[in-house]
């Protein structure tokens, strides 16, 4: 009788957490706990509000609002560098923000020039490394090809298919860039060009978020669905958080072009 009183003393105050954590709405101890009311498997618990909180994907495509995903690098390094994913987006965006700054430009520079690639019968090289560029007049620019007479002709022709609206002039181990005059319409080229290369862009980051979507598939069969899903969610909040810069380049690009 003894043994009888002190195991059911604790009782009341188990039902009234249990009563309690009914009303809550929270689920009920799985199937097979082997002490699910007076020991309160720790276990069990646990796994209950992992599901409630993994549950939340569930909502999705039915209006309410989804949490953002935040998992810590370091607990799922066995599986994705997350750090190297963010690392290969960030990377994608600074090479956005070097294009627009040297090649979508309302004024051109002799910087603008200097890495345009050319094509010579040695391979490809920077403009720089075979002239020397510098700007006669703020409406003409010089190259000087003497170190490398047999790439003017290569030269020129980078120069004009630049994409910068360049239409130079040789003679003979001189190119001659006039620069032309900032019009309506070449804003609106160098705008159109600035849409182009955030497209570009956007691809890559597309690339980089589908090659990191791989890299967590292939664990389907050593980790949960949940884990899997939670690591695709993350990937992809960090995409479209990228794009968004992107998108804001692209805007503050635009505005300064079109003036």
């Amino acid at each position: 009788m003894a043994l009888v009183l002190r195991c059911l003393r604790p009782l009341p105050a188990l039902l009234h957490r249990s009563s309690f954590a009914m009303a809550r709405g929270l689920p009920q101890a799985p199937g097979g706990c082997p002490a699910p009311l007076l020991e309160g498997c720790r276990q069990c618990v646990q796994q209950m509000l992992l599901s409630r909180q993994l549950a939340t994907k569930k909502a999705k495509g039915k209006g309410q609002s989804q949490a953002k995903v935040n998992i810590s690098a370091a607990l799922v390094e066995d599986i994705i560098n997350l750090e190297e994913t963010s690392g290969d987006m960030q990377a994608v965006i600074e090479a956005l923000k070097e294009d627009f700054s040297r090649n979508l430009s309302v004024r051109t520079s002799p910087g603008a020039l200097d890495h345009i690639t050319v094509m010579t019968k040695d391979g490809k090289f920077p403009l720089n490394q075979l002239g020397q560029i510098s700007q006669k007049s703020p409406q003409l620019m010089i190259v000087n090809m003497t170190s490398f007479p047999e790439s003017t002709a290569a030269a020129a022709k980078a120069i004009r298919e630049s994409g910068m609206n360049l239409n130079p002039e040789v003679d003979g181990t001189v190119i001659r860039v006039p620069v032309p005059k900032v019009t309506r319409e070449h804003r609106e080229s160098l705008a159109k060009l600035a849409k182009q290369s955030t497209n570009k862009s956007k691809e890559a980051l597309r690339k980089v978020r589908s090659k990191s979507i791989t890299q967590v598939k292939k664990f389907k069969s050593k980790v949960s669905e949940d884990t899997i899903w939670l690591l695709e969610k993350q990937i992809q909040q960090m995409a479209d958080e990228a794009a968004t810069e992107m998108d804001k380049l692209l805007a503050a690009k635009t505005k300064e072009l079109l003036g």
